[in-house]
Order: structure tokens, then sequence, then C-alpha cells
């Protein structure tokens, strides 16, 4: 269910928090979020939706959606001029697919305006075996090339968690958390099982036109297990968030950057030091526009979960002290979109005795909060998945699962001009 709200604001705390909004106080004419649903493409028994924008403004849907008893399509959609979404089409389909609430595949546009798209294939009978798999398209996804496995080590193990990267000499950047070490070892890596022994590796590789690998690195030898990645495109190169993993098993939100061919050390946003024995499935999100960037994620430094974001006003070389967004029963699940004025949209899911909500507020670079809106109601399970967003414009797109039996993609529009 959609819905059209938005709490009164909440006053700052010490240290870039605030307290949690009063939900029952109305909301006058300016801080109303005014929410357009927009017909889905999507089919029922459809999930896990990613949004993404490309240079020149062209909005990308896509999704999962099950075609058979055992049979899975990668589908997408392109947002036509008036604000409709086209005929969707379908990238790939499989029977063998590794398909997760929290793994979900991805379509992008290329610099040179190709689309290119992930989605991940079972290599072995392990529940954790499977491997990434890329395909670029050359006339707007009519057709579709052969698959392209970036990682070459050929194990029956965890290849997952992808963030692509639209490069500027129009290859294709591929991030993705990569369990070779793990070839060996027996066990799950979800939250309620034992965290795995040996490390999962954060890896990259460049991929050209002809599929061929370049540029193959490992940004960080030990992460989160089940954590999403994510990346943006700077104006001095690509920024990669994610969740790190010590060896006392903190797990807090890292980056790293490339600039000029080489690849920063891994650093810490902040210093949440939260310790956790096993993977909370809650990796960070991040957005930038030229040198501003923005990185929101999910945490429970002390016992108290939320959702915090950080500014970075030099292409991810620094970022600002961290602001918390939400206003209480988070659950994680964030997404943040750049808005024209420098300040940013976060996204996350809550959960309570009425069930869970994805719900969005504006932070401004100051860390000035904005109203709380929600966006749905909806289950606060995991067949819920992410909610996620993109900005083109004056315009962020909001797509999500809408739980129920079956599921199905639900996809609306806002004007964030007046949402402060």
């Amino acid at each position: 269910m959609l819905v059209a709200a938005a709490a009164a604001a909440a006053g700052c705390g010490g240290e870039g928090r605030v307290e949690p909004s009063n939900s029952h106080a109305p909301p006058t004419a300016a801080q109303a979020l005014v929410l357009k649903e927009v017909a889905s493409p999507a089919g029922p028994d459809s999930r896990e939706p990613e949004l993404t924008v490309s240079a020149g403004g062209r909005v990308i849907l896509s999704w999962v959606e099950k075609v058979g008893d055992k049979r899975y399509a990668l589908r997408f959609a392109a947002l036509d001029e008036g604000g409709a979404w086209g005929e969707p089409r379908v990238v790939a389909e499989g029977e063998n697919w590794f398909v997760n609430w929290a793994d979900f595949p991805s379509v992008i546009e290329l610099s040179d305006g190709s689309l290119a798209a992930h989605w991940l294939v079972r290599s072995g009978p392990g529940t954790y075996a499977y491997d990434v798999n890329v395909s670029r398209s050359s006339d707007g996804g009519k057709t579709w090339g052969s698959a392209v496995v970036p990682h070459t080590d050929g194990t029956q193990t965890e290849h997952g968690f992808v963030s692509l990267i639209p490069l500027a000499d129009g290859r294709l950047g591929a991030v993705w958390v990569d369990g070779r070490e793990t070839k060996d070892l027996k066990g799950g890596h979800e939250e309620e099982e034992a965290p795995l022994p040996a490390n999962m590796q954060l890896r990259y590789a460049a991929i050209d036109a002809d599929g061929k690998l370049s540029d193959e690195a490992v940004l960080d030898g030990r992460v989160c297990e089940c954590c999403q990645t994510s990346a943006a495109l700077t104006s001095e190169g690509p920024l990669v968030a994610y969740r790190d993993r010590s060896e006392s098993e903190v797990r807090d939100i890292y980056f790293v950057r490339r600039q000029q061919g080489a690849w920063s050390g891994p650093r810490a946003v902040h210093a949440d030091d939260w310790r956790i024995q096993g993977c909370p499935v809650n990796g960070p999100s991040v957005a930038a526009d030229g040198r501003r960037a923005a990185l929101a994620w999910y945490t429970e430094e002390g016992d108290s979960p939320s959702v915090k974001v950080a500014f970075s006003l030099d292409a991810g070389a620094s970022f600002g002290a961290p602001v918390r967004v939400d206003d209480g029963d988070a659950m994680g699940r964030v997404d943040v979109v750049l808005l024209a004025d420098g300040s940013a949209l976060v996204c996350w899911m809550a959960g309570g005795a009425e069930g869970g909500a994805n719900k969005v507020r504006r932070v401004s670079a100051d860390g000035s909060l904005g109203p709380v809106a929600v966006i749905a109601r909806t289950d606060a399970s995991r067949a819920s998945g992410f909610p996620r967003m993109a900005r083109a414009g004056g315009t962020v797109h909001f797509a999500w699962t809408q739980f129920g039996k079956p599921s199905q993609v639900k996809t609306a529009t806002a004007d964030v001009s007046a949402f402060k």
C-alpha cells in the first residue's frame, strides 16, 4: 500500500543525533511529500527491484520475475518522456539461478549508451555456490551478448552482492563479494548462523565491450559475508562502500576510491564499533555528483538500531560526522540519492507492531533534518526486500516489493523540491 504522508521535523541532538520525530503531528503544506503511483511494468510474482539512472537522466527499473516453477527472468523497463514505464524486456532467463531477497541483479546504462546487466547463476550444489554473470546490449536491450564471469577462480563458492560502475572510458567496472578463500569450508553465512572462519574478499574487475577483463584487484581482503556493496562515480573516479569485518568481528562501513588508475586503502566512514557474530545482511548505499558524495548505512552501535548518513565534499577523500536519520524502529535496508541543492534523500525500512514501512527523509549537508515520510506500508519480512530510489532532475523515483502471494514490484515518483 502506497502512503503519501510526512511527519513533523525533529530537532537536532548532540553528536549528529536526533530524537524520534512525533509521528502524530500533521505535516505542513511545505513539508508534505506528494507521491504519485506509477503503473508498474512488473508482473505478478516479481521481486528484487533495482533503480539506476544514467548520466543523461535515463531511469531504468530492473527486477526478477518468476516465469515457471523453477524458472526466473531478469527484466527491465526504461522510463519514457511522459513519465510512464516502457515495455519490459528480458535480459536473461534460467532455472539454475541464485535468487535471494538481499542479493539482487541490476541493469545500468554505460557512457557510450549501451546497457550492462548482472545476475547470479548457481555453480554447484552448495547453497551459496554461485557465480556473477554480466552481459551487455548495444541495441537498447533488444538483444544481449554472451554472459561474462568477472571472477576467474572457478571455485564453487559465493560470488555476489555486485555493484556495476559505468566507467568514463566506456568500460564496465564490477565490484563483488568473493568467497574463493572459503572453498574448503562448510557452513552458512546468514546472521543466525556461525560466521565463516575464512575471509570473504571485496574484488574488482573492469570489462570491455568484448568481455575482456582488466584491472583485476582485491579491494579489501576481509569483508562481511553477505552485505550489499554500493558504488558511485565521482568526478575523480569510482567510490565504493561496503561492510568490513575485522578480526574482532567489528563490522563497520568502509570505503575505497580509485584515482589515476590506483585504488586507495580501505578506510572506515565512521567508527561505530558494531560487533556482531554473523552478517547482518545490511549493506551501505553511496551516491555521488561531481565531488559531492553521500553515504548512508545501518548500524546497531550501542545496541541502538539506527540509520546514518555522512557527506563528502572532496569525492570521497574524507567524510564528515554522521547524522542519524531514522525516527525509531529502524531495520536498515538503506538507499540514498543526492539532490540538486546538495542535500541527500535517505530511504530505509522500519518495523514495528503495525508491520513494516519504507520511509524517507531529507538531510542537508550541514546536518539539518527534514520530516520523515512513509513511502509504502509493507511487510517487515525478508520477502519485502530492499526499497530502492533514483533521481532524475527534480524527481525521485521509488521502487519496492509489495509483499503478498504473489508479491509484486511497485513504483512511485515524487517532486522533492518542497519536502524540506
